[in-house]
């Protein structure tokens, strides 16, 4: 049973709008040109969100402390990006729901809650991290936190609950804008284009690889690839109604962002490496803030202004996202479509979650005392917690021909994929673990983590290539396949390989997340 499409649907972006059942062909440059612009704007804005208060924050220490002897690590992971979102953006495209239901659904209500659960706490935490970027910045102009916090709390929510995905969408695309205030930055910070070249394609780490250097490329990797993008860009395709028709310019809105991203944050290393590198060593970033008062103190005053701006706009745009994938993720769990076009009065339950994380978080930021470096760690050690889990259950889904059909992976594709995910698990339980042991040597952690991970790769690829499902044939134009209810699907098939890899996550959560919550208590109550 495939889903209908009514004539009466758009798809309404910030650029244009298109019937969501037009199935012309697009001929000509103007019509696929026309057709991208009104498509364009999840993948975008999940990356643009991602350079977010703490990523802004990692990449200015990077610049501050090594100079440009990091900017190799942003280049590698433009494909890790492209990959892991693409998955995601077929799901959406394809199955029409968000992605904790999906889990839920294709993996039971323990997996699907557990997913969801760790995800709204790992947002309500990246949230109050969002707003104290927006402290911070608003700071370095004279202005309190007690006005800046609450201003930016009614924007965000006046901005979602317009009762139109368009009008937000449009919002979006200019918090989207204010991230090319790089460039004047970059004309005042003056770097040395060669140089930064140079380091941006040669693997290097200035004081050598020391375990701080190691931790703060982890960071980066970690910042950017960041498990609430999954269930953002998966639930804001579908709230845009895209389809696999639109699947192929979807594609190019997310390749598009994953260059945009690297390139922005690219430039903030650049720049804080030319005007803060020289003027200390390798421990010389305090915060976000101390960098805008650094660079006006060494630079200008305005180019601690225009960081302050950009540190400004990441933090609006980071909390816009992650909170919006907060109310997707309860909408996933309540078992409820929820939509951007829905009206404050038709969907009180939505946008009322959605202010409530925004001024449950305000508060907290605002509050005397506020542990804001505990929940800072505690961001850090619930990402490196997550991001094996979630990148494993997209592979999984994105091999579940129940759901795909047609759409599922490839061969290459696995192959790829399996690397990335074996990478990120690699690096994720070496943040985790550094995170929370402060006294472990990172590089040999490391060391060892990456010989356990070929291993596995050297063992399973094999396997997995020779269990892969052969190709199957469909009467039905692929652009054209939908997934059917879910409730009408097939059970996944039990084989004993998908049991030994769930019961490994599951113990990996339980283990890590009681170490996790252990010391943070120790952390609290020192």
């Amino acid at each position: 049973m495939q889903r209908e499409q009514h004539s009466d649907q758009q798809i309404s972006g910030a650029f244009g709008t298109i019937k969501a059942h037009d199935v012309g062909n697009r001929k000509g440059l103007r019509a696929r040109f026309l057709t991208l612009i009104a498509i364009i704007g999840p993948g975008l804005i999940v990356m643009v969100g991602d350079n977010d208060a703490g990523g802004v924050s990692t990449y200015a220490q990077a610049g501050q402390n090594f100079g440009y002897s990091l900017l190799w690590t942003l280049p590698l992971l433009i494909p890790v990006l492209i990959i892991n979102q693409e998955m995601v953006a077929r799901l959406g495209a394809v199955t029409g729901v968000g992605h904790g239901r999906l889990i839920r659904e294709r993996f039971g209500r323990y997996w699907g809650n557990v997913s969801i659960g760790s995800i709204l706490l790992l947002n309500f935490l990246i949230i109050i991290t969002e707003f104290i970027g927006v402290s911070l910045s608003m700071e370095y102009f004279g202005v309190s936190p007690y006005i800046s916090v609450p201003v930016a709390v009614v924007l965000l929510f006046a901005v979602t609950a317009s009762g139109s995905f368009q009008r937000w969408e449009r919002f979006m695309m200019l918090f989207v804008a204010v991230n090319f205030f790089v460039i004047p930055l970059l004309i005042m910070t003056r770097p040395h284009y060669t140089t930064a070249l140079v380091h941006a394609t040669v693997p290097g780490i200035r004081g050598g690889a020391t375990s701080s250097a190691v931790l703060l490329i982890i960071s980066i990797i970690g910042t950017t690839v960041a498990p609430w993008q999954l269930y953002f860009q998966q639930s804001n395709i579908v709230d845009k109604r895209i389809t696999p028709r639109w699947l192929n310019y979807e594609r190019i809105d997310t390749i598009l962002g994953s260059f945009i991203v690297v390139i922005g944050a690219s430039a903030l290393v650049a720049a804080s490496a030319a005007g803060l590198s020289h003027h200390g060593g390798t421990n010389a970033y305090t915060n976000a803030l101390g960098v805008a008062r650094g660079l006006a103190r060494h630079v200008s005053h305005g180019s601690g202004a225009l960081f302050a701006i950009l540190l400004l706009n990441a933090s609006v745009i980071g909390a816009a996202a992650v909170t919006l994938a907060s109310s997707y993720a309860l909408g996933d769990l309540a078992g409820s479509r929820q939509s951007l076009n829905a009206r404050l009065r038709d969907a009180k339950g939505f946008f009322g979650a959605f202010a409530g994380l925004l001024v449950v978080a305000g508060t907290v930021t605002l509050l005397p005392g506020a542990p804001l470096g505990l929940i800072t760690l505690a961001v850090q050690a619930m990402c490196g917690l997550m991001l094996p889990s979630t990148t494993i259950f997209v592979l999984l889904l994105c091999n579940d021909r129940e759901v795909l059909g047609p759409w599922v992976n490839g061969r290459w594709l696995n192959v790829v994929a399996t690397i990335i995910v074996t990478v990120l698990v690699v690096l994720s339980i070496t943040m985790m673990v550094s995170t929370l042991f402060t006294s472990v040597n990172v590089v040999a952690l490391l060391t060892v983590l990456s010989i356990a991970g070929i291993g596995g790769l050297v063992v399973g690829l094999p396997i997995g290539l020779r269990r892969a499902a052969a190709p199957v044939s469909y009467d039905i134009d692929k652009r054209d396949w939908r997934t059917p209810r879910l409730t009408l699907l097939a059970p996944l098939p039990t084989s004993l390989s998908r049991r030994i890899l769930l019961r490994a996550v599951g113990s990996y959560l339980l283990v890590a997340g009681t170490l996790l919550i252990v010391r943070i208590v120790q952390l609290s109550t020192s």
